[in-house]
Parts: C-alpha cells; sequence; structure tokens
C-alpha cells in the first residue's frame, strides 16, 4: 500500500515539476505515472552502476559529478517515455533536483516507514 501512494506522489512531484519549469512537459497525470515508474527504475538499476563507475570523477569534483549523474538520468527516461519531454540537459539538471525535493517532502508525509 505504501508503495502504491509513493509512487502516485512521485507522479504528483513530477507533475508539479512541470509547473514549476515550462521546459519539462508531461502530457498528462496517466504519462507522469509511467514516468515516475521509469525513473524509479532507473534509479534502481542503472543508477547504481553508474555511480560506481563514475565514483573516481566524482570523488575529484566532490560530489558535484553525482549531480550531473541524476541529470542524465532524468533525461534518459524522458527520451524513453512517450508523453515526458525535457528540452535540454539544463532543464534535466534542475528537473531532477526539483523532483528529487519535491518527492523526498511527500514521501515523507507517508506514514509506515521511519
Amino acid at each position: 500500500m505504501r508503495l502504491l501512494l509513493v509512487w502516485i506522489l512521485n507522479a504528483v512531484a513530477l507533475l508539479a515539476v512541470t509547473w514549476l519549469l515550462p521546459s519539462i512537459q508531461v502530457a498528462g497525470f496517466g504519462a507522469a505515472l509511467l514516468a515516475a515508474l521509469a525513473l524509479g527504475f532507473i534509479n534502481t538499476l542503472v543508477r547504481p552502476v553508474l555511480a560506481l563507475l563514475t565514483l573516481p570523477i566524482t570523488v575529484v569534483t566532490l560530489g558535484i559529478f553525482y549531480l550531473v549523474l541524476n541529470g542524465l538520468l532524468f533525461w534518459l527516461a524522458s527520451a524513453v517515455i512517450p508523453g515526458f519531454h525535457v528540452e535540454g540537459f539544463g532543464p534535466a539538471l534542475m528537473g531532477a533536483l526539483l523532483y528529487g525535493l519535491i518527492a523526498w517532502a511527500l514521501s515523507a508525509l507517508v506514514p509506515g516507514k521511519d
């Protein structure tokens, strides 16, 4: 139940990002649900591998490259999901940051996990 609620809240967070950044578009709530699911899979499966592969540059940049990696993965999700479009890397970087903050704040409201 909690997983389903967090998934819906992540879709709402993505819709909030599209409201804040006009360079990111989502066709509707269904596309936002699909994009939130894809972002979840990408962050679960692809990000750990890329974080490990880019660990040297992340250490040299004192962790700043991890933000770039988040933006690239957000942009990748927009390339894969129909109805979810990001116009470039800059908006993808800002969108990933906003999406992470909003999704974190909304998931903190869900009871059940400490």
